[in-house]
């Protein structure tokens, strides 16, 4: 079992930036992959960037260029550093793990609140 633990949720200006942590009680590389999902009220939620084990990461085609998904080992710990921040990225964030490949993911963290106001 993998308990994940977002913090770093905010109320931000648009265009500000914002870091997001996600600590893992286990070695983030006993997983295929770690990602960044959101999901705003009243919508679903989304893939918004993983990092599998070999380091190869993806992102949604809206945060491309603005966020930055990264991961330290020796802390447990993924990273989503969120710049040039817009209203429409307000959501709920969550930390996710996969033990297989990278489209189903087994673990989740509780979430953390990302407001960006205009």
């Amino acid at each position: 079992q993998v308990h994940l633990m977002e913090s770093g949720g905010a109320v931000v200006q648009a265009g500000g930036s914002l870091s997001l942590s996600c600590l893992s009680s286990e070695n983030i590389f006993m997983v295929s992959a770690m990602a960044w999902f959101r999901q705003a009220p009243g919508e679903q939620r989304e893939l918004v960037a993983r990092i599998n084990v070999g380091g190869t990461t993806a992102y949604l085609d809206s945060v491309k260029g603005r966020f930055t998904i990264s991961r330290d080992g020796a802390k447990k710990t993924v990273y989503l550093q969120m710049n040039s921040l817009k209203p429409e990225d307000t959501a709920v964030y969550y930390c996710a793990a996969a033990k297989l490949g990278i489209t189903k993911y087994d673990y989740w963290g509780q979430g953390t609140q990302v407001t960006v106001s205009s």
